[in-house]
């Protein structure tokens, strides 16, 4: 037994017994921000507790927004269908068997009204996990807030936005990277000026982990992935102490409690380094914000309740790492959307951390733990050799199109399959302590007569607009993009007009092409 190697998931080796760590003076709120960016953490202001949430009809999904809101969620995080994602309308031949299904359907700013019928925009938070149509969906939540009465200038929100992740682990990518660089840093501009409060990208690592990277992958792809935005934005000429404090990044929560919180600690710090090195000189530029989600593929759809303990061993380790926001997924995302039962437990879940379990009464109360601060320096080292050599490259832009990204993301996701059909790595319910299957039966069906609902108010909707101001707007959202002014206020014209989202992605399709 003597010989036997314990190690975190990405391989770093865990000693016996840490004794001496790291000597830290570092205060909470102050540069490099390793043990939090408020002095007084959830002291002050407990985290938002948002649940993603969206499937079928603009219908359906404003039905749930409006239970999860009653039941005490604090924010909204959209979750849209795969036509959405990729830029086509519900009624196109690429849309069969997908509408609705894994978010809600999104054609115009008719179903962007119906999604948020009775909730005020200026009154709340949302987050919308969109990436290559972010700025489609984006200018349909400024049309609608402007319909409201809200003043643009206040509201917030967050769009994922994080293009090169797709290329890179995801693929929800529609036009070439180049092309899709220069609509984010559009949006960057065009929010800086126009909508000040909004978050206008959260740089994702959650994908790259859900694909099958380790911890330290997850850690060093995401700020390579944030360091290239960050390079395009100065490149555009745009301020970094002003853009970078729109900056999010949204990580993922796996199972291997201390590596987590040290991965989150180790982020904050690697980060204000990051953006220094950059030039960013106020804190509020250099501090690294993000949103939590609990590990998808961490799920078993065997004894899929065992999730439930999963998902708090998750969440508290996100909590304790000092997550701004947080997201828990259902016990029975194994098998389907989670059915409103489950969604009430996973925000339940948040809630009992918050208010029963004390960890809120202090800020970083890990901190000083030997281990901890061992393994957080231990970890950015790991991902630092991992930047250097995407630095080497010339960035993430190359390394993905080299496609040295993916084949690392690849080798860690084949590791990790082979440990768990050799059994060295346990997964309860799945290679141990197995059993007759226990049956969940209340799971969500999607039906496919959404796509009917949909394509039904398609048709409607282009008999009742003007279709010569329709054209007008994307003739000139064209022109726009065949030069090289910013492209959202054609995008937010032609959505006004109410063209479909499907008519704009085909607008900038003919001109960048696809990838």
């Amino acid at each position: 037994m003597d010989d036997k190697k314990f190690t975190t998931t990405s391989g770093l080796e865990i000693k016996e017994l840490y004794t001496v760590a790291r000597p830290s003076d570092e205060r909470p709120g102050i540069f490099p921000f390793t043990r939090g960016i408020q002095k007084d953490m959830y002291r002050g202001r407990l985290w938002t507790m948002r649940q993603y949430a969206g499937f079928s009809t603009a219908e359906e999904s404003n039905k749930r927004y409006h239970y999860l809101l009653n039941q005490g969620t604090m924010g909204l995080s959209v979750a849209f269908d795969l036509p959405t994602q990729i830029g086509y309308d519900s009624d196109h031949e690429m849309a069969e068997g997908e509408v609705g299904k894994v978010g809600v359907a999104i054609d115009s700013l008719k179903d962007m009204e119906i999604l948020f019928d009775g909730i005020e925009l200026k009154k709340i938070t949302t987050s919308m996990t969109i990436n290559a149509t972010a700025s489609i969906l984006l200018a349909m939540y400024i049309a609608l807030a402007k319909k409201q009465g809200a003043d643009i200038k206040q509201i917030s929100g967050t769009i994922q936005n994080d293009i090169l992740k797709e290329y890179a682990a995801r693929g929800t990518y529609i036009y070439p990277p180049k092309p899709s660089m220069r609509i984010i840093t559009d949006i960057f501009e065009y929010c800086s000026k126009e909508v000040p409060k909004w978050n206008t990208i959260s740089i994702s690592g959650y994908h790259i982990r859900e694909a099958g990277s380790t911890a330290v992958q997850e850690l060093a792809f995401t700020l390579a992935n944030g360091k290239a935005y960050l390079n395009a934005a100065l490149e555009k000429g745009l301020d970094i102490n002003v853009f970078a404090k729109r900056l999010s990044f949204f990580f993922n929560c796996h199972n291997n409690f201390f590596e987590e919180i040290a991965k989150f600690r180790a982020a904050r710090r690697m980060w204000a380094h990051i953006t220094k090195e950059l030039g960013a000189t106020d804190e509020k530029a250099q501090m690294l914000r993000f949103h939590t989600q609990t590990g998808g593929s961490t799920l078993t759809a065997q004894q899929p309740l065992n999730n439930v303990i999963r998902v708090s061993n998750q969440a508290m380790a996100a909590v304790l790492g000092g997550t701004q926001s947080l997201h828990t997924n259902g016990y029975d995302e194994a098998l389907s959307l989670p059915t409103e039962a489950a969604a009430k437990i996973a925000l339940r879940t948040q809630q009992i951390i918050a208010f029963e379990s004390g960890v809120t009464d202090t800020v970083d109360p890990l901190a000083g733990s030997y281990f901890v601060e061992n393994l957080t320096d231990e970890i950015e080292a790991a991902a630092q050799l991992y930047i250097d050599k995407i630095d080497a490259m010339g960035g993430s832009v190359q390394a993905i199109e080299n496609g040295y990204i993916q084949d690392e993301i690849a080798g860690a996701s084949y590791q990790y399959q082979v440990e768990v059909e050799e059994g060295s790595r346990v997964i309860v319910g799945v290679n141990k302590f197995t059993q007759q299957q226990e049956g969940i039966t209340d799971v969500m069906n999607i039906d496919e007569s959404i796509r009917l609902i949909q394509t039904e108010k398609l048709k409607k909707l282009k008999q009742e607009r003007d279709n010569f101001v329709v054209e007008t707007a994307l003739n000139n959202l064209k022109k726009a993009a065949e030069g090289s002014e910013n492209l959202m206020p054609y995008i937010l014209d032609s959505v006004e007009a109410y063209a479909t989202l499907g008519e704009i992605a085909d607008t900038l399709r003919s001109v960048f092409g696809e990838y």
